[in-house]
This record gives C-alpha cells, sequence and structure tokens, in this order.
C-alpha cells in the first residue's frame, strides 16, 4: 500500500451499535416492528446492514433491545411517591414515554413483537415495582403492579396522543389529588376485610358494589 493512501476507516464497535439502535428506535416508533427493515436502519445509521446480525443476531433481536431502552424509565408508583407520579402522569413532558408509546402501538399487531414487549414490560418494570410495593403476598403484588402500569399507559396514551382534553387543558392539575388517590388505593398493603370481600374470598362475597 502506497504510503500517501490514506489508511482504512475503522469503526467503533460501541458507537457503531449506538448509531444502530438510535436509528431502529426512530424506525420502530414510526413505522412499528412489521414496517421497519433491516436496510432502512441500517441506511439511516448509515452502516452495513449485515452489522445488525453481527450484533443484535437478527431484527428481532435488534427490537427487543429497542424494546429494553424504550421502557427502561420506568415510573415507581408506591405509596410513598404516587403525588408525584400523579402530577408527572398528568403534566409531564417525557420524549421517551411518546415514543414509547409509539412504538408499542405501532408494533402490538404482530404476535412475536408484542410477546417481546410484554416479557420486556414483566422482567423489568413489572418486577421492580412489584418489589417496591408493600404487602407479603407475591402474587398480589404482582398483579397490583400490573394494575398500576395499565393506569400509567392509559393516562399517557390519553394524554400525550389521543390529546383527551381534560387531561391537557387548563384545569389538568385538578385532576392531580383524584389520580394520587386511584394510585394509592391499588398500591397500599390490602386491607385485610376487603381481601376477604373479594370474590371468593372467605365470606364469599364480591364486595359492598357486587353481588354474591
Amino acid at each position: 500500500m502506497s504510503s500517501d493512501q490514506p489508511a482504512p476507516k475503522r469503526r467503533d464497535p460501541v458507537a457503531t451499535r449506538a448509531a444502530i439502535l438510535r436509528a431502529a428506535q426512530r424506525a420502530f416508533s414510526a413505522h412499528g416492528y412489521d414496517g421497519a427493515g433491516v436496510r432502512e436502519i441500517a441506511r439511516e445509521a448509515d452502516v452495513d446492514a449485515r452489522l445488525i446480525g453481527k450484533y443484535f443476531g437478527s431484527k428481532e433481536g435488534l427490537f427487543a433491545e429497542v424494546v429494553d431502552l424504550a421502557y427502561e424509565k420506568s415510573m415507581m408508583m408506591t405509596p410513598e411517591l404516587n403525588a408525584e407520579a400523579a402530577r408527572t402522569l398528568l403534566t409531564g413532558e417525557d420524549q421517551r414515554a411518546h415514543d414509547g408509546l409509539l412504538l408499542t402501538l405501532r408494533s402490538v399487531a404482530n404476535p412475536r413483537a408484542a410477546a417481546i414487549m410484554r416479557e420486556s414490560i414483566e422482567r423489568n418494570y413489572q418486577t421492580r415495582l412489584a418489589d417496591a410495593l408493600p404487602g407479603e403476598d407475591g402474587a398480589d403484588r404482582t398483579g397490583r403492579s400490573a394494575l398500576l402500569i395499565a393506569i400509567c399507559a392509559g393516562m399517557l396514551l390519553n394524554r400525550m396522543l389521543l390529546g383527551t382534553t381534560a387531561f391537557t387543558g387548563p384545569d389538568a392539575e385538578r385532576l392531580i389529588p383524584y389520580l394520587h388517590a386511584a394510585l394509592d388505593a391499588v398500591a397500599d398493603a390490602p386491607n385485610k376485610e376487603l381481601v376477604d370481600r373479594r370474590p371468593g374470598g372467605r365470606d364469599g362475597t364480591a364486595g359492598p358494589a357486587g353481588t354474591a
């Protein structure tokens, strides 16, 4: 090789991986799992498409890592933190949460993508939240954490994507105490008397608003 010829460009694996993830996150959020192509993602990241297989194994492996990153910043809705959680859900601005919602909605029609997203939530966010909730019954804490996540997702969907007027208008802050109370109702350690009144509980009733 002539001494005046430039040396081949050496690629930084860490930077390459990060560029692919950024491009994939944009593609999956914009087009969903089915609509995002590996070649298009590689072109956006300015890399050879073969590098996606090298670093992530497949499109599915790349999607799984993007999902973990999208769901990484999770809100801990515990009795001690629910006042702030309610305020954030009603007034906070979080681009990552917005993009994560789009990724979820645009990918959920694909059964494998839906399974990847569900597994990521249950393995990461739901597990951490369940561990932080009060109560001795592990299955009960797991169920309550799933309820809290569903409330959170529903609030963000209605406010950030649908633009529900009650959640985006000037009176939205008035709803914070109500949302706080709803989060506390699920997050607090269950009342033993209430638990016993559930369907299948000790007294066999369905609770004050239900029937036996």
